[in-house]
């Protein structure tokens, strides 16, 4: 019995170290990307793409609203064939409208590969230096604190953000 509550205890100490050893270490993912610049130039980038596609987009409606218009005013002067024909055209002129839309906006679209094209080797140098970072200085975990909404407080002395800007060349 004695034997057991020995190793016990050596196994609960051993595991108390472990927990005492592990270091953790926060970033501020926004903070981190408002002072780099590539990113500003990036949304920048997006926000112009963008407000001319919604443009382009709402010229098409406009489109489509003034065909409609034009087919009530003047539907009475029309034969079944002639209003069959001219609902057909309004119709796919809506559905075309609809397709550019989503080939913009859409989960697959236009803005959501060039966000990705723009973001992504900005997104993978901070990972790269925030890697770089844990492994120098033996982190286990380092979360995000603009994104985890669980952490109520963190001590600031645990935010390497500043140290991730220095490693990426945007000294604070």
């Amino acid at each position: 019995m004695k034997k057991l509550s020995i190793i016990l205890g050596l196994l609960l100490a051993v595991v108390a170290i472990e927990v005492n050893a592990q270091k953790f270490a926060l970033i501020d993912m926004e903070y981190i990307l408002k002072n780099i610049p590539a990113y500003e130039m990036a949304n920048e980038q997006l926000k112009q793409v963008s407000q001319k596609w919604e443009k382009e987009i709402e010229q098409q409606a406009a489109k489509v609203e003034t065909m409609y218009k034009d087919y009530q005013s003047n539907s009475i002067f029309y034969t079944d064939e002639q209003k069959k024909s001219k609902e057909e055209e309004i119709l796919a002129e809506d559905k075309k409208t609809q397709e550019l839309k989503r080939s913009y906006f859409g989960p697959e679209g236009e803005l959501f590969k060039k966000r990705e094209a723009l973001m992504k080797p900005i997104q993978d140098d901070i990972y790269e230096a925030v890697k770089t970072i844990s492994d120098n200085k033996g982190y286990q975990m380092v979360m995000d604190r603009a994104s985890a909404a669980s952490v109520i407080y963190a001590s600031p002395k645990i935010d390497i953000s500043n140290e991730v800007l220095s490693k990426l060349g945007y000294s604070k």
